[in-house]
């Protein structure tokens, strides 16, 4: 078995678990940083494992544009292309039939799309998809699917999922081909579809989970709907997926989201919310130890009232922004790096700016999902 259930909440449907893959075991909860295009916007690898980053998200699509399949697979794979020894999982493409919706044609065989670098029609189907994850060495494949927006027509939904079963279908078949003689086996997720229907959530989960996959996301989300939709969709579909499988909710979200999704019983998150926000100067503080209410507060570090504020981003912080530097073992006049610095950085476009708040945000996210785990393991989620 890929995964491994430790603990199931009491008080809620939050699940302490450990997933296993070639390059690594991952401790669920866990929140994946997006690298799309081989890279977390930024960082280095070791940074990114110094913030707690245990598994990173990249993008079949864009990886497939550039560099393309050939360096990739000069390279001997993506891992050693970007010099990360950690997991790996990557979307099928399955996304960007929504967010290309204006370059992209659907058929039964897959979707076409026109390059947005030079114009060249790309071409992916469930077993291309396939074929390019082989090639990127990905540990957790994801399944070729077909993602519509919000709001959407019920019988829009109806057919995207029943395409969605079809491309799964022809895609698990030529995963197994392409694993069949491979020593350590990469994990293949089936995803649900369905918008925000119960019904078609139901029809969706039960067609996907007959297929019998490592993993099982829950797609289509995240899309512009209401948060209140979103959880009530997420318990339509979870009760569908078995409890001996991984459950990933693709491309959420805020951490408040994250905490009521855990409880809900998701054991995956990804989302661009931490980087995007710290490239736009928008940063997270704790403002307590527990996960109950309001619990963070968020910090725009470009605001005036910030010019002349000496202190860390965060005081009980201990992100390589926020902690005090030291020097031949005495700290530094200054300590750390100040909320005046950070903002004096991003006022005048100094990317160290932006650099420095990725690096607090993504820590925030992952210590965040540390905290859930504790709060799962001592029965307090």
């Amino acid at each position: 078995m890929s995964f491994q259930l430790l603990k199931q909440s009491k008080k809620s449907k939050a699940r302490l678990g450990k997933i296993k893959t070639p390059h690594g075991s991952i401790e669920t909860p866990i929140f994946m940083p997006i690298a799309t295009r081989g890279a977390v916007k930024h960082l280095t690898p070791d940074e990114l494992k110094n913030v707690g980053a245990q598994i990173i998200l990249g993008n079949t699509y864009h990886l497939f544009s550039r560099p393309g399949l050939e360096v990739i697979k000069k390279a001997g794979g993506l891992h050693r292309l970007i010099n990360w020894n950690k997991p790996i999982l990557t979307d099928s493409g399955g996304f960007q039939v929504f967010s290309l919706a204006h370059r992209r044609k659907i058929t039964e065989q897959g979707v076409k799309f026109q390059s947005e670098i030079d114009g060249r029609m790309i071409e992916l189907t469930p077993e291309k998809s396939m074929e390019i994850q082989a090639v990127l060495g990905s540990d957790i494949v994801m399944s070729f699917d077909q993602c519509i927006g919000y709001p959407a027509e019920k019988e829009e939904a109806q057919k995207a999922l029943e395409l969605t079963t079809r491309w799964a279908k022809r895609g698990q078949q030529e995963f197994k081909k392409l694993i069949k003689n491979k020593k350590n086996k990469p994990l293949l997720f089936g995803i649900v579809q369905g918008s925000t229907f119960d019904d078609l959530r139901a029809e969706s989960a039960q067609q996907i989970v007959d297929l019998d996959f490592s993993g099982y996301a829950i797609g289509g989300l995240a899309v512009g709907e209401p948060a209140e939709t979103t959880y009530r969709t997420i318990k339509a579909t979870e009760k569908f997926l078995p409890d001996n499988k991984p459950r990933y909710l693709m491309g959420a979200g805020k951490p408040e989201q994250i905490v009521q999704a855990v409880k809900l019983g998701v054991d995956m998150f990804d989302c661009v919310i931490p980087t995007r926000n710290a490239r736009h100067g928008l940063l997270y503080v704790f403002k307590n130890n527990n996960l109950k209410g309001k619990f963070y507060e968020q910090i725009h570090i470009t605001n005036e009232k910030f010019k002349k504020d000496f202190r860390p981003i965060d005081r009980k912080c201990s992100c390589y922004t926020c902690l005090p530097r030291v020097s031949a073992g005495r700290n530094l006049r200054g300590e750390n790096f100040t909320r005046a610095y950070l903002r004096h950085l991003f006022v005048v476009g100094e990317p160290l700016g932006q650099r420095l708040a990725t690096l607090h945000n993504l820590y925030f996210y992952l210590e965040l999902m540390g905290r859930i785990r504790q709060a799962i393991k001592q029965g307090k989620l």
